[in-house]
């Protein structure tokens, strides 16, 4: 075991903290392979009638998976070292087989989203029951930035937010707090942070029986207004401009449109990888059509072509190595990105394509 993950019993409460806080809680191998088997474990468990994640400090839930880790051992297997490239391969396979745990929880699972809350942190919250804002929620799924694709049951989750809002949020990583966390369904509630530590002993010493509805009785005790969603503004721009089939007519339509919002957008949109751009909106599309598990086993072989390409070893050192904040991308252009090339991300691995036991 880590401490870098606890687990306590508070009354019929399984909690989790994810206790990393000076690197704002991210998500590493060690944390994975700690979680998942207790998470298995107190769903067989009856004296466990819920479970509760949150992030340890004032800062982050969870700012993500630890890429740099991936990203070291991918490099070391370039250069030839010996025993490297594993990480490349197990880290992901492993963060989806939690996230597919989390989804199919058979009790209510609580996610305190109170911080940054983004990449890997989205998929130890957004597949729970109930996913609990705060005034310091930030989240984004910054992918397409750092040359991946947004994973974690991104494809599944995206896709049903309202309108094309997912399509938007996946291709500029585009941040939320917590009002539009609700009003894009990915929050289901909304408490200031001082009343956190009130809502988990209200938790702990209720009768939880109930399942999800005893949960949301609790929670309403608690509940806050987080005021206006800045992101309904834009609403109907997102929906016109994000629900074409390719990157150059979503890039046509910004340019129509013409807002500072939209010009704004086309500048973030001119920054990502090309490659992630378009087998991002790809996945998206596929993903609207899929189950979640065959959305998983999709992003492990997407995860797997990432690993195999240019553009995540370029991005990861332009943004957390060098931090130059200039990222060569190879193909550097939209139009070099072939369909051949997008397709390639989305071929089967045959036995080693993630699989959950089946």
């Amino acid at each position: 075991m880590t401490d870098e993950i606890l687990f306590e019993r508070r009354g019929a409460l399984g909690l989790v903290t994810l206790n990393r806080p000076k690197a704002l809680n991210a998500l590493n191998l060690a944390m994975i392979r700690a979680f998942s088997p207790r998470l298995r474990a107190w769903a067989e468990d009856p004296a466990v009638r819920a479970v509760v994640v949150r992030g340890a400090g004032d800062r982050a839930f969870c700012a993500g998976g630890d890429v740099l880790a991936v990203w070291e051992d991918g490099m070391a297997a370039r250069r030839g070292g010996d025993g490297a490239g594993a990480l490349t391969r197990d880290f992901f396979r492993e963060e989806y087989l939690l996230n597919h745990c989390i989804h199919h929880f058979p009790k209510p699972y609580v996610a305190v989203i109170d911080g940054i809350t983004m990449g890997g942190g989205v998929g130890l919250s957004v597949h729970g029951s109930h996913r609990i804002a705060t005034e310091r929620t930030l989240f984004a799924m910054p992918e397409t930035g750092i040359g991946l694709f947004p994973d974690v049951g991104g494809s599944w989750f995206l896709p049903r937010c309202p309108g094309r809002i997912g399509t938007y949020l996946a291709l500029t990583g585009a941040r939320l707090g917590a009002a539009d966390l609700l009003h894009t369904g990915i929050a289901t509630a909304y408490l200031p942070s001082e009343g956190v530590e009130a809502l988990l002993a209200d938790l702990e010493g209720a009768e939880l029986g109930g399942g999800a509805p005893a949960i949301d009785v609790v929670v309403a005790r608690h509940r806050g207004d987080p005021g206006p969603a800045a992101i309904a503004e834009n609403r109907a721009a997102i929906d016109r401009c994000f629900g074409f089939e390719g990157i150059e007519e979503i890039i046509d339509a910004l340019q129509r449109e013409g807002t500072d919002w939209a010009k704004v957008t086309l500048t973030v949109l001119s920054q990502m990888s090309p490659t992630s751009l378009k087998v991002t909106l790809r996945q998206l599309r596929i993903g609207a059509g899929m189950g979640f598990d065959d959305a998983m086993r999709m992003e492990y072989r997407l995860s797997q072509a990432c690993m195999r390409g240019h553009d995540f070893y370029e991005g990861i050192r332009a943004v957390l190595v060098d931090k130059d904040k200039t990222p060569k991308w190879q193909p550097a252009t939209l139009e070099a990105v072939d369909d051949a090339l997008v397709e390639s991300h989305f071929a089967p691995l045959g036995e080693r394509d993630l699989s959950f036991g089946e």
